[in-house]
């Protein structure tokens, strides 16, 4: 059994890989063969307690630290992150089922890229501000909890391990028992790095088990949460008795508003893409494509041409195809909603329900495009999390925004087409990132959302400060 296998059982805390406290044993499932990939501990509450102790002794020291300590530290992550790369991905196809190839390059990158992010941020961070007669200082806010999801599942641990770091708090970590593996290479690197014993600590485990320790823990003093707002909300509430700074980055319903003259076979590739990447299990897939009634029909020909280009397979092999959804629930779902979508009278332009023809088990989708969707039916309203595209007819640009801001969610927007007009439509759109001509986070830029996908920011320098307390200091000399 090699050290990964074995770790997964165990929690990694105060700088050390530990039986857990009356844990479980869960098996994770390959969504691709529907068999166990892996058996990691479902740990308990009593995990978080011995973390929590671990987080705040160190904290006494790593608070104290320089920047150039940090900045020290976070390089050499960095460098054993590259080690174990193809490590990650391996994990990742087996557990989530991100085909390797993807995996070992946008999956294990968006990590590296989180650290490089925060890296630039904080060389750079004024750590002291004057204001006048006052002084404004930002200091480590104590010890964080982070729950982290399945989808990107390291580029949302960088995310929220790299700024705390950075910041001087210390931290637990709870990644999804769906997919453990890469969290726990996660940590083996982290340890090889060198971090002090205490100020990253692992504790696997359920939402309602650990996660909810997590959220409701006196010695905690921000959790900050990745997932679904249906979730987010009980991690709020579980917060809330504690007053403990709640962080959230939630779900997501975004929009590909396509301006009446743009050139569709040139900007519609690079945005609707985002609907595939990742088998479409990505809170910022701009799924609701919005094109003008004038242009639906060759809309529906560049849209449904892509989808039927996409190759359905094995996440084991090298390859551009895509891989299954995470699990038989998310299956489930999608295949509800894909139904609903047929039965409201959506027309089905390619895909449906079922598996693909070549594959007879795992929770592969059929890449699927609807026309003819309005935006009351549920597939408008609902985050879908699979490879599904729908077309939403307007008339005018203003029933264009009108439509792509009638949403629960706030979380990220697209436009495709000419980018001068499109900055006539950007500050218009209620969503807290707006791509132009594609549908990616941009690096370094603040990323979250409006409304009911959360509140808070992460990357770079608005993910650093979101880490860190604000201190005012009056009647000293300037």
């Amino acid at each position: 059994m090699s050290d990964t296998e074995t770790h997964l059982k165990q929690q990694y805390i105060g700088g050390q890989w530990v039986d857990s406290k009356g844990g479980k044993l869960h098996d994770v499932v390959n969504p691709a063969t529907e068999e166990a990939a892996s058996t990691v501990v479902l740990g308990t509450a009593a995990d978080v307690d011995a973390a929590v102790a671990a987080a705040r002794e160190a904290f006494k020291s790593w608070s104290q630290t320089t920047r150039e300590e940090r900045l020290a530290l976070m390089g050499r992550i960095v460098e054993e992150y590259k080690k174990r790369g193809p490590d990650l991905a391996r994990s990742m196809a087996a557990e989530m089922g991100a085909p390797v190839s993807f995996a070992g390059t946008a999956q294990v990158g968006a990590g590296i890229g989180g650290f490089l992010g925060t890296i630039e941020a904080l060389k750079a961070f004024e750590f002291s501000e004057q204001h006048g007669a006052n002084k404004v200082v930002y200091e480590p806010i104590g010890v964080v909890g982070m729950i982290t999801p399945w989808n990107w599942p390291l580029n949302q641990i960088a995310l929220k391990v790299a700024p705390a770091l950075a910041a001087g708090n210390t931290m637990i970590l709870k990644p999804s028992e769906e997919c453990p593996g890469n969290a726990v290479i996660f940590a083996e690197i982290l340890d090889a790095a060198g971090v002090p014993p205490g100020v990253f600590n692992l504790v696997q485990g359920d939402g309602p088990t650990v996660g909810n320790a997590i959220s409701s823990h006196p010695g905690i003093e921000m959790v900050s949460f990745t997932g679904s707002t249906r979730a987010g909300i009980l991690v709020a509430k579980a917060a809330a008795d504690t007053v403990k700074r709640v962080h959230q980055e939630l779900g997501g319903k975004s929009p590909n508003l396509v301006l009446p003259d743009a050139d569709l076979g040139a900007v519609l590739p690079p945005t609707v893409q985002g609907v595939l990447v990742n088998t479409g299990q990505s809170c910022i897939a701009p799924t609701r494509i919005l094109v003008h009634k004038d242009r639906k029909e060759e809309a529906v020909g560049v849209i449904k041409a892509m989808f039927d280009g996409t190759q359905v397979g094995d996440p084991s092999q090298e390859g551009g195809h895509i891989g299954p959804v995470v699990n038989k629930a998310q299956f489930d779902k999608i295949q509800g909603l894909i139904q609903s979508a047929i039965d409201e009278g959506a027309t089905l332009e390619t895909g449906g329900t079922g598996l693909p023809s070549n594959v007879n088990r795992g929770y592969f989708i059929k890449p699927t495009v609807f026309s003819g969707v309005t935006p009351d039916m549920r597939i408008a309203k609902e985050e879908v999390f699979g490879p599904v595209a729908t077309i939403i007819e307007y008339d005018s640009i203003d029933e264009a925004v009108e439509i792509a801001n009638d949403t629960e969610y706030g979380l990220s927007a697209v436009v495709s087409g000419d980018p001068a007009k499109a900055a006539e439509v950007a500050p218009k759109l209620r969503a807290g990132m707006v791509a132009v001509n594609n549908w990616g986070p941009a690096p370094g830029a603040p990323f979250g959302g409006y409304k009911q996908s959360g509140n808070g920011r992460e990357g770079g320098l608005f993910g650093l400060k979101d880490f860190m307390e604000m201190k005012a200091i009056s009647g000293i000399p300037a």
